[in-house]
This record gives structure tokens, C-alpha cells and sequence, in this order.
């Protein structure tokens, strides 16, 4: 389980402090697929990396009871100056996996071909993203975080993300960010709108979408 308890997340501006999340209460338990919806600005990607530990909450608590994953085809926690294949010996270092064993899925998923053997520098932002997706499946998570991913690569290459990520790992937790209400209804059990820095919660997808498409019709201030 993962529990947000009156969360704030705030960051400075020459205007004075602005305030993104305010008092965020959450739970995700395991199996559970959590969509966002939200206009742009609206805070939802900096609920994730609260949620995964890339950036403190200001105030509040976070706790896990789950291993958490990386937001998926993020890549600032790579090395520009590595190569794809030292990249991937890197991360499974630290997550105490063989990388040996792990090598060949990256080399087959991402497709990048002898770019693995060139620095990350010399990547552009879609390779980055394939190689970042390819390590993350390469990791057993409990919770995946998923920030927009099923943009990154061909109409092939999203399928392959798809199956690799909703058909066998199905069983696992999973807090999604997308901008296409098609994704989420087919993938999601639970859905928030971010409205203000907070969330409203919704089991019914028609509803939240309804909802969504009112707050896009309202002015938008930040």
C-alpha cells in the first residue's frame, strides 16, 4: 500500500511560493489502476514523482509499503556521458539485479541497435525514453508510475509497451497520467481529477470525463 497523508507540495516563484498540492490524501493498494486527469499546470506529474520518491512533499507524509518504479521513459536519472548498455549495468546495480540476465530483453525491447553502445548524449529524447521503458520492465515493481509513455515511439512499439505492461504485469499497482480518455477508461479502476491542487476521487469513468470537460471549459489561471 501507498499513502499520501495531507500532502503540499510547494515551489518558489519570484511572485512568492506557489502551491501545487494542497493537503493530498491518497491510498493505492496493490492490483489497482489509478487514472489522473487534469488541465496542464494542473500538478499531476508532480504527484508522481512525490509519490516515487524523486521529490519530497513539503508538508504531509508519504509512506510505501510497495516497491515504486521510476515514472516510465523518464530519463534524468540517466548518465549523458554512458553509454545505454553501462546505463543499464548502473541501474541494476543499485536494484541488485544481474545485469547479464537482463541485457538481451533490453537489447530486443528497445530496439536501439548499436545505439546502445553510444553515450545517452548523442540520443534523441524518443531513444532516451525507449531505453528508459526496456530498463523499467527489467525491474519487478509493485506500483508503476506512468506519465504519458504510450506517447513514446511507432504504433508498433506502443503495442509492445501495452502488452509488456497491461497484459503481464496486470496484477500490478499502477498510477497513470494521460491526456487520452480512450487509455484510461480501458486500463483504469479508479480515476482522480485534479482540480486546484487537489484531487476528486471517481470509480465511474463517464463521470470523471464529464467532470473533466467542464473544468477545461472554465478560464485557466496559474
Amino acid at each position: 500500500m501507498i499513502q499520501l497523508t495531507d500532502v503540499t507540495k510547494q515551489y518558489p516563484t519570484k511572485s512568492g511560493p506557489r502551491t501545487i498540492l494542497k493537503g493530498i490524501n491518497l491510498t493505492i493498494r496493490k492490483g489497482e489502476h489509478v487514472g489522473i486527469l487534469g488541465r496542464n499546470g494542473a500538478g499531476k506529474s508532480t504527484l508522481v514523482r512525490v509519490i516515487g520518491g524523486a521529490e519530497p512533499p513539503t508538508t504531509g507524509t508519504v509512506e510505501r509499503e510497495m516497491s515504486v518504479s521510476w515514472p516510465l521513459a523518464f530519463t534524468g536519472g540517466f548518465h549523458a556521458k554512458l553509454t545505454g548498455i553501462d546505463n543499464l549495468r548502473f541501474i541494476c546495480r543499485i536494484y541488485g539485479v544481474d545485469f547479464h540476465d537482463r541485457l538481451d530483453f533490453v537489447k530486443d525491447f528497445s530496439e536501439l541497435g548499436a545505439y546502445l553502445y553510444e553515450p545517452l548524449g548523442v540520443y534523441s529524447s524518443g531513444m532516451r525514453a525507449r531505453l528508459a521503458f526496456a530498463i523499467s520492465m527489467t525491474i519487478d515493481f509493485d506500483c508503476y508510475l506512468i506519465d504519458e509513455v504510450m506517447a513514446v515511439g511507432d504504433d508498433s512499439f506502443r503495442e509492445k509497451c501495452k502488452v509488456e505492461l497491461f497484459e503481464k504485469r496486470a496484477d500490478k499497482a499502477m498510477l497513470i497520467v494521460s491526456h487520452s480518455h480512450r487509455y484510461l477508461k480501458g486500463t483504469c479502476n479508479r480515476f482522480l481529477l485534479f482540480r486546484d491542487g487537489t484531487i476528486q476521487e471517481y470509480d465511474d469513468f463517464d463521470e470523471v470525463y464529464e467532470k473533466y470537460k467542464e473544468l477545461l471549459a472554465e478560464p485557466q489561471t496559474f
